[in-house]
């Protein structure tokens, strides 16, 4: 299996907006969901934090994660998430797949 890049980050909203940054996240899938090699692009929640949303994500390679950030209205999607998050956005884990089942 050729590895894969794989982030998996979390997103703090300001308490009682944890909805309204998933559904932003959800809108921002739609939209690279057809960027090149992008393979996964999962939103979720912690059941446990309501504040919290994750994002895992799987791309043939780390160029083409940077490159879908240049994909039509993302950046606009990132501007509407900003003033909703509570502090900076944390960088990710940056992982190396090497192996699994993937669909």
């Amino acid at each position: 299996m050729e590895n894969k890049y794989l982030l998996h980050g979390k997103l703090t909203a300001k308490p009682g907006q944890r909805k309204e940054l998933a559904d932003i996240l959800i809108q921002a899938s739609k939209l690279i969901s057809m960027a090149k090699g992008c393979q996964l692009y999962v939103v979720s929640y912690d059941k446990g934090d309501e504040d919290s949303v994750y994002v895992t994500e799987i791309w043939t390679s780390k160029t083409n994660h940077d490159d879908s950030l240049k994909v039509e209205g993302v950046r606009e999607l990132i501007m509407k998430a900003m003033p909703i998050l509570d502090g900076p956005p944390t960088k990710g884990q940056e992982l190396e797949v090497l192996g699994g089942m993937m669909i």
